[in-house]
């Protein structure tokens, strides 16, 4: 069911500290850690707390978590100091998404290439 945690998702289990992060931010609704593949010096994933399995069911279900989710991308940028930075959702496999929990990802700290890929 949309919102509640699932057994087998990665991101669901360091929402509830089960798999360590490193966690840069976290507000009620949402939290913030440093990717661990990073592909530039700041890549930080933001996540709503509840699980939705991609952005466009997150803005379905849940608009206002999603919008939770986006301010907290300005936050993470704030605090990494960053100038520019690019806010990225991959939705569906064949736009790069590999973890079934909506996330964007928070780039910066380099020049970013358009288009991406």
């Amino acid at each position: 069911m949309a919102g509640e945690p699932q057994d087998d998702c990665l991101f669901c289990k360091i929402v509830a500290g089960q798999i360590p992060a490193t966690i840069v931010r976290e507000t009620d609704t949402t939290v913030a850690f440093r990717d661990i593949n990073p592909q530039a010096p700041t890549h930080v994933l933001v996540i709503p707390k509840a699980h939705h399995k991609d952005a466009a069911a997150l803005a379905a279900e849940a608009p206002q978590l999603a919008a939770d989710v986006l301010r907290e991308t300005q936050a993470v940028a704030d605090d990494e100091k960053l100038d520019s930075y690019r806010t990225v959702f991959n939705t569906g496999s064949g736009a790069g998404q590999t973890v079934w929990h909506a996330h964007a990802h928070v780039l910066g700290g380099r020049g970013l290439e358009w288009p991406p890929g």
